[in-house]
């Protein structure tokens, strides 16, 4: 999306709301912080954020509670879980609530922002290995409306800019020729693909172009004059 998302921030550390904003800089409006669930569904109610950036756990009663609650309210922001967390029923928990996504706070800023920005979109963003927990959870239920296909989970955590790199790079371009194409420097188009093979857990361009043609993001007919 073009425009920055409105973002709330949630987690009852006041001086990590602080640094979460700091860190989020320019990439995205904040609108409002909290520190409780109270005060939590009170400044979503108020400040309508396109996205919550909401801890898992709180003291009274944390993220699976301000999602259910303002969730009763009828259509509203989209949630995206930050949390120190990385134990599977915290994952599996705050999905079925109704978020979007679930990332650490080893996260970077600026891809903090980024998934902000997927989340706002429409997308879903997980840290490596957190989307095994969500895949093997919803194994038996594959109706249930929080329940993403395999395949969405691993292309939605990447950004449309990362999508847009792997194609050409599984399509056999060099770095500088998808430098020339995207009109961005070598060193962006390396470390959209360091952060590729990292969010995938492959080690190679041979895996990533093995990983796009598996799933149909692209065709094993190689660079095309013109293309």
């Amino acid at each position: 999306m073009s425009e920055r998302p409105r973002v709330v921030i949630v987690d009852d550390h006041h001086l990590f709301r602080a640094g979460v904003r700091a860190e989020l800089g320019a990439e995205v409006e904040v609108v409002g912080d909290a520190g409780t669930v109270e005060a939590a569904v009170a400044t979503i109610r108020e400040r309508r954020p396109d996205v919550v950036l909401l801890d898992v756990h709180m003291p009274d009663g944390g993220g699976v509670e301000v999602i259910r609650r303002v969730s009763s309210d009828g259509e509203g922001p989209r949630f995206l879980a930050l949390s120190v967390s990385d134990a599977a029923e915290d994952v599996i928990a705050v999905i079925r609530a109704g978020a979007r996504g679930y990332v650490t706070k080893t996260i970077s800023g600026a891809e903090l922002a980024g998934a902000v920005r997927s989340v706002a979109g429409g997308d879903a963003v997980f840290s490596p290995r957190l989307a095994g927990f969500v895949l093997d959870a919803f194994a038996g239920e594959p109706h249930h409306a929080s329940a993403p296909t395999a395949q969405e989970l691993e292309i939605e955590q990447l950004t449309p800019r990362e999508r847009e790199v792997l194609r050409h790079i599984a399509r056999g371009y060099m770095y500088k020729e998808v430098a020339q194409r995207l009109g961005i420097s070598v060193k962006t188009v390396e470390a959209h693909v360091s952060a590729v093979l990292r969010k995938l857990q492959l080690s190679s361009r041979h895996e990533l172009s093995r990983w796009a043609v598996e799933r149909q993001l692209v065709t094993l007919d190689g660079p095309a004059a013109g293309a």
